[in-house]
């Protein structure tokens, strides 16, 4: 997109994204995300923030005993029904997911590769199997 930006300057967009084959509100899509991201970066931190520690203490919660298998959404029912408010549930996510720990939190069984056994005859009459296979013949 940036050769478009510069070709654009020379010809006009409609003629520059023809001659690049992209489509012109790519193009204008691509400018409005890369203004928008600008903006984001000098946007203030919002005094509703939660502090680092607030952010620790709810981390500690989540990763406590009583709370280590439970989704967000049953920790903060749960602390409200003891009348306890920490945080929204999306902000748990959100903590969840800067630490890499948005995944399954339940304790999975692991299920153990289980290999074919294979059966192997040095000589006669050492193997015997049962099989019934399903022949073809002539009537069906």
């Amino acid at each position: 997109m940036i050769i478009a930006e510069s070709l654009a300057k020379e010809v006009n967009v409609k003629q520059a994204c023809a001659a690049l084959t992209i489509p012109r509100c790519g193009f204008y899509r691509w400018q409005r995300w890369d203004e928008k991201r600008m903006n984001e970066r000098n946007r203030p931190v919002s005094p509703l923030a939660l502090s680092e520690e607030e952010k620790q203490s709810v981390l500690d919660v989540l990763h406590s005993d009583r709370f280590v298998d439970r989704a967000p959404q049953e920790v903060y029912a749960a602390l409200l029904d003891e009348g306890t408010y920490l945080c929204s549930v999306r902000t748990m996510y959100r903590i969840l997911d800067n630490h890499d720990e948005v995944k399954e939190r339940r304790n999975q069984l692991r299920h153990l590769s289980y290999k074919k056994p294979e059966l192997i005859a040095a000589a006669p009459n050492q193997l015997w199997s049962w099989d019934i296979p399903k022949l073809k013949g002539p009537v069906k």
